[in-house]
């Protein structure tokens, strides 16, 4: 049974106070604790900390709490709706990570579109958490800011636009890859939208294997030269795409390609454009919240597999990726890590699926222990 559309005042009431606050984890019913918690006896941690700052993450709930930051430019399919008008989102990705792999999240409002005062700030608060999540922070400034922000923190950072939606697109791919029998290292792929999750998932692709990316915007194929519409981004995206230096629009570069991913605006794909791909093409149409073809729209053109933005969702990815960092103390979330993530969600899809179900607690897990693992393997575990 298809489950039922949410309604305005369901949705109105389960917002209202906000749905996140700071809880204790232990008891304060007598004088006696309030001196273990409290002063005095606080006092001693203190002390140990400060003689031994590694126990710092031992004895307080930072190794065990996210920041969840974001400046409101890039929410959702929303656009620049600005930080008050992110924070239901923040809190919603906080619910995600403490409801579903025990993570504590604070969602952090910075109001800024300077990248200086972005890092600085981050900077300046970063000491409190275990690790960073970046979101909804727009293209190109969230190149920049979590750039310089890796170099200068010692605490993971995590861009989950960028990142989180290679992370699950490349597992939906790795499923579609066994149910063809075809091979990474054969795929022509073609992508719409050249923003954060644009940009991200080409270079993961291609770090995975796959044979060739071309990128496109609303101008057309993204290639090295092009004078129209780019940015410092895009031309160093151009440098690592599109080996063939194919031009022209997005209909023209579908033309005998494998893939189709769309990360822009929905309806830009028409039956014609998956028609004209290779035989039983693999298509991905993920814009929020219309995607730029509907699965079935895609399926009756001819895809072999065809899914959008709904279940290839970048809340597979995080909660997992976020609670196997913290578990290994990573010093930071490498290229192994998410590949690993990636593995792990695709062996946990039902057969024929692409993905598995968000609400089985245990995909998380299975994640979380893979990321671990290509952490402690990859050398940036600290436990």
């Amino acid at each position: 049974m298809k489950p039922r559309e949410p309604q305005l005042e369901d949705i109105l009431l389960l917002h209202q106070g906000g749905k996140t606050r700071m809880v204790s984890r232990v008891e304060l019913k007598t004088v006696e604790q309030l001196r273990q918690i409290y002063t005095p006896g606080v006092a001693e941690i203190s002390r140990i900390i400060e003689n031994d700052p590694d126990r710092y993450y031992d004895y307080t709930s930072a190794g065990e709490t996210v920041a969840v930051v974001t400046n409101g430019t890039a929410v959702l399919g929303l656009g620049d709706v600005g930080v008050r008008a992110a924070m239901p989102v923040m809190e919603g990705k906080s619910v995600v990570l403490i409801d579903m792999v025990d993570v504590a999240a604070v969602p952090i409002l910075v109001d800024t579109r300077d990248a200086d005062t972005l890092v600085q700030t981050v900077t300046t608060f970063a000491p409190t958490f275990g690790a960073i999540l970046l979101e909804d922070i727009a293209a190109p400034l969230c190149f920049e800011v979590e750039s310089r922000l890796k170099e200068t923190l010692d605490v993971p950072v995590f861009h989950d636009d960028q990142h989180g939606t290679a992370v699950v697109v490349l597992a939906a791919l790795i499923s579609a890859l066994k149910i063809s029998g075809k091979r990474a290292a054969d795929l022509r792929v073609v992508m719409n939208g050249a923003g954060a999750a644009g940009s991200a998932v080409a270079r993961f692709l291609l770090s995975y294997g796959a044979g060739d990316v071309v990128l496109c915007d609303r101008t057309g194929a993204i290639y090295e030269g092009r004078r129209e519409h780019m940015n410092p981004a895009k031309e160093q995206i151009a440098r690592e795409t599109n080996a063939e230096h194919e031009q022209g629009p997005l209909a023209q570069v579908m033309r005998g390609k494998d893939v189709f991913i769309g990360v822009s605006a929905g309806g830009l794909v028409s039956k014609d454009m998956v028609r004209s791909m290779a035989p039983e093409p693999i298509v991905f149409a993920m814009a929020n919240p219309t995607p730029e073809i509907w699965p079935h729209e895609a399926m009756e053109a001819g895809a072999l597999v065809a899914e959008d933005g709904r279940n290839i969702n970048n809340a597979l990815g995080f909660p997992g990726i976020f609670r196997g960092t913290l578990d290994a103390r990573a010093s930071r979330i490498n290229e192994e890590m998410k590949i690993a993530a990636s593995t792990a969600l695709a062996r946990q899809a039902p057969e024929g699926e692409l993905v598995p179900d968000f609400m089985d607690r245990r995909v998380h897990r299975a994640v979380a222990d893979a990321v671990a693992e290509a952490a402690r393997q990859s050398g940036v575990a600290r436990r």
